[in-house]
């Protein structure tokens, strides 16, 4: 289980590199190991980016940052603790994304927020401008396991944080949900920017057509969203 779980951690990585969240090295993505720990993309002594993630990248840590296996050369992030002290907090989480996509970038520094202004055209991303976004304030980076525990105090119960001057992070009941919906959530801030750039303010989404949105669950969402874009790596 463990190896095809750095297999999925491997993928998502790769998926996250294609649809332009992370570039470079930057970036990082984890996962609740079975037996305990935690594993996660470490940089490693041949580093090809998180573009070209491999099994072999991905490597068992505990919530102290400790190794739980040989680490041949590679070495956890220094925003571990972005992953640690989530888990440590939320036993709902199986799952995290760190990642620096663009335009939640430039929506952070620019106060813009997201509003549910588009529906069918990706209903995850609606949601996630109706449930509201929270924003983690400063732009530094989560070297220390007190600013993992503030980041996870500013998140509170949400799977979605706008960490502003810096990223996002995102978490979810598996990795393939985390991956989507970080996608999913650079989405929903492309558009945010776009109407900004275009000086539009559309209405939100009325009740009346919310209430014809179906919840179309996990199955579309997110098992079919990842095989699409897993299978786009080829």
């Amino acid at each position: 289980m463990s190896q095809v779980l750095r297999g999925r951690i491997a993928t998502g990585c790769r998926i996250l590199a294609r649809e332009g969240l992370v570039t470079g090295v930057l970036g990082h993505l984890s996962a609740r190991a079975p037996g305990g720990g935690v594993l996660i993309r470490c940089r490693g002594p041949h580093e090809r980016g998180v573009g070209r993630t491999t099994p072999e990248d991905v490597r068992l840590i505990d919530l102290d940052g400790r190794p739980l296996e040989d680490l041949e050369g590679w070495e956890p992030p220094k925003e571990l603790w972005i992953h640690t002290e989530l888990y440590r907090a939320r036993p709902d989480v199986m799952a995290v994304v760190h990642a620096h996509p663009r335009a939640a970038l430039l929506c952070g520094l620019a106060d813009l927020t997201p509003r549910p202004v588009l529906g069918s055209y990706n209903m995850p991303a609606l949601r996630m401008a109706i449930a509201g976004i929270p924003v983690y304030p400063r732009s530094i980076l989560i070297s220390r396991r007190d600013l993992g525990e503030e980041l996870a105090r500013a998140m509170g119960a949400s799977p979605t944080c706008l960490q502003r001057g810096h990223g996002i992070t995102v978490t979810g009941g598996s990795v393939e949900e985390a991956t989507v919906a970080a996608v999913d959530l650079e989405t929903l801030y492309a558009i945010t920017l776009e109407l900004a750039h275009l000086g539009a303010s559309p209405p939100d989404v009325p009740e009346q057509d919310l209430a014809e949105l179906p919840d179309l669950g996990s199955g579309l969402n997110v098992r079919m969203a990842w095989e699409a874009m897993a299978a786009g790596l080829d």
